[in-house]
């Protein structure tokens, strides 16, 4: 599946869009329930504190906001920023007894909120998905208070190669997976496929400290599948 960028926000919203309902099972599905080891792995690697605000982009329906406030005891300022209408409402309902956290229905490119705003941002399993990924930095480092934190947790290039050949073999029956569950090949086509043209770990390092981080550094988590990348706006 080849994307031009002038269509990719139209079908990344028309992906989450088709599998919004099921977005939750269908992740504990396909990574047998390790993508919440991994949100956890990042979690305790911000080490946030009691009071400290977090801007969560492209959100989900919420399960980094949902660790965020257990480590800092639900005394949080949390916004979850989140461009799909259908995932927020998710969100919205199965966080809805923590009033802390507000919601917005935003881009990541183009966030509502003032300078210096937030001592932490996390963007999860969504920076893939941006058109314009340099504009998405610069609006994360500007949204950012001075001191302030990036945390990215994404998909990444697997270190090891007999891993690697049997993370290719499992990925082509995602899309079936997802057939069957969702009733769409389609959206899952488009992870496969995104997941394999993005940045390696290195690439998008320099892509954050192109656009005004410190101290940028990543961690990989089962052999690269994933890896998380921290940044500071000093």
């Amino acid at each position: 599946m080849k994307i031009h960028i002038q269509d990719k926000t139209k079908l990344v919203n028309s992906v989450f869009t088709k599998v919004y309902k099921k977005y939750d099972f269908m992740n504990d599905v396909m990574s047998f329930g390790v993508h919440r080891l991994w949100k956890k792995n990042m979690i305790n690697w911000m080490r946030p504190q009691e009071n400290d605000s977090l801007i969560d982009v492209a959100s989900g329906t919420g399960d980094l906001a949902n660790l965020f406030l257990k480590k800092t005891s639900n005394k949080s300022k949390i916004v979850c920023v989140e461009p799909n209408s259908g995932m927020l409402e998710i969100g919205k309902e199965k966080l809805k007894k923590f009033e802390n956290i507000k919601w917005t229905l935003a881009s990541a490119e183009s966030l509502p909120f003032k300078d210096d705003s937030f001592d932490f941002y996390t963007i999860s399993y969504g920076i893939r998905n941006v058109t314009n990924i340099n504009l998405c930095l610069k609006e994360a480092h500007r949204v950012l208070k001075t001191g302030g934190r990036f945390m990215c947790l994404e998909f990444s290039k697997i270190q090891n190669e007999i891993i690697h050949a049997l993370y290719k073999k499992y990925s082509k029956t995602i899309p079936y997976i997802g057939k069957y569950i969702v009733g769409s090949s389609m959206p899952y086509s488009y992870l496969v496929d995104s997941i394999e043209s993005f940045y390696s770990q290195n690439q998008l390092l320099s892509l954050i400290e192109n656009n005004g981080f410190s101290n940028v550094q990543f961690r990989n988590l089962s052999n690269g599948i994933s890896a998380i990348h921290s940044g500071w706006k000093i």
